[in-house]
């Protein structure tokens, strides 16, 4: 692109603010150009708002931006949203409403029927419900949404078996990072040498934002899949990375090496476009018997691809094996930032 699409970011001083920001340094397509974040940073430069908790450093130009009030005034017209779900349900549709494409994080309306709930090698087709958002026939603004960080790894091993095979059961126990919880997150003294059995609302997502993402677009409404989902969530000490042990039962039955096939063959309509944040493999399945682990499998694909293992027989249902997802980056801001990329594809960002 000749000139890119400047890009505003509500709630830009949290982690997963944070994660966009890094990965929007050297974008071809988006360029930061506001930052909002709560009154207590209003009016100051980014880095003296901010407590950055990311490995690599602020960008020079975004560390010295001055930190804006979260209205639509003065915004631009494409925004990352990176808010607390209660502040999201009243502050994402009031930009949707002044015209801006709201590409959200926040779970706050990710379940609403005229929203779209996307992972783009999933369910592209869903960004259609776009248009009979009521933003978009008034002001041309409009709501897109990803998914839960749990649930966006689980059901990209998920997708090529339900293409592949059919699904007609599933069950997921995951052990999630603390960077989930943002920061600062878990107290170190619940969370050390501990494994936290419940965290708020997360179980109720995986399960209904799964059947959503697997549903099928019927006119200006998503029918959910219809397969048995379950869901049991626990925090754990890691840094990055969730980690899910996972259960199915298919339709069709399958060898293992058919479903390694359907995994590692994975490529849809984002590798098509080599949309710039796309990974080249999606999903990839690792043959040691140990693996993934988050110390050394979590960055794979920039931190875009899901990484399966230990597929074997399940004696309850008929595979188990094992999924892990980067939580901040393909579960957040990378999620976002790629759905963004899709919305461009499809001429989606080209707002007046």
């Amino acid at each position: 692109m000749s000139k890119k699409l400047s890009i505003g970011i509500l709630g830009a001083t949290g982690v997963v603010g944070q994660r966009f920001i890094q990965m929007l340094e050297r974008h071809p397509w988006f360029e930061v150009a506001w930052l909002a974040a709560s009154d207590r940073s209003e009016g100051k430069t980014y880095a003296e708002a901010v407590r950055w908790r990311l490995k690599t450093s602020i960008p020079p130009n975004v560390a010295g931006m001055k930190v804006s009030p979260p209205t639509p005034e003065g915004a631009p017209r494409i925004i990352f949203a990176a808010l607390d779900a209660s502040i999201a349900a009243e502050m994402e549709p009031r930009f949707a409403e002044a015209g801006c494409a709201v590409v959200s994080n926040s779970s706050a309306l990710r379940m609403q029927s005229d929203v779209p709930l996307v992972i783009p090698e999933v369910n592209s087709g869903h960004v259609k419900l776009i248009d009979g958002q009521a933003w978009r026939k008034k002001s041309g603004g409009y709501v897109v949404t990803n998914p839960n960080c749990s649930a966006i790894g689980l059901v990209l091993a998920l997708a090529p078996l339900q293409q592949s095979f059919g699904l007609e059961a599933v069950m997921a126990v995951t052990m999630q990072a603390v960077s989930g919880a943002g920061y600062p997150g878990v107290a170190s003294l619940d969370i050390l040498g501990n494994v936290i059995p419940y965290i708020r609302n997360e179980e109720e997502k995986m399960e209904e934002e799964t059947l959503k993402l697997l549903g099928q677009l019927n006119g200006t409404k998503i029918i959910p899949a219809t397969f048995a989902m379950s869901a049991q969530c626990n925090r754990v000490a890691v840094e990055d990375g969730h980690t899910e042990s996972v259960s199915v039962r298919l339709k069709t039955k399958a060898k293992p090496e058919e479903i390694v096939a359907a995994w590692n063959g994975y490529r849809s309509e984002p590798q098509e476009l080599k949309l710039p944040s796309a990974p080249e493999r999606p999903v990839v399945y690792l043959e040691a018997n140990d693996r993934p682990q988050p110390r050394f499998d979590v960055d794979m694909g920039a931190g875009m691809t899901t990484a399966i293992g230990r597929l074997r027989s399940c004696g309850v249902l008929d595979w188990k094996f094992t999924v892990l997802s980067h939580n901040t980056i393909r579960g957040a801001a990378g999620a976002a930032v790629l759905n963004a990329e899709l919305l461009k594809a499809r001429g989606y960002l080209d707002l007046q």
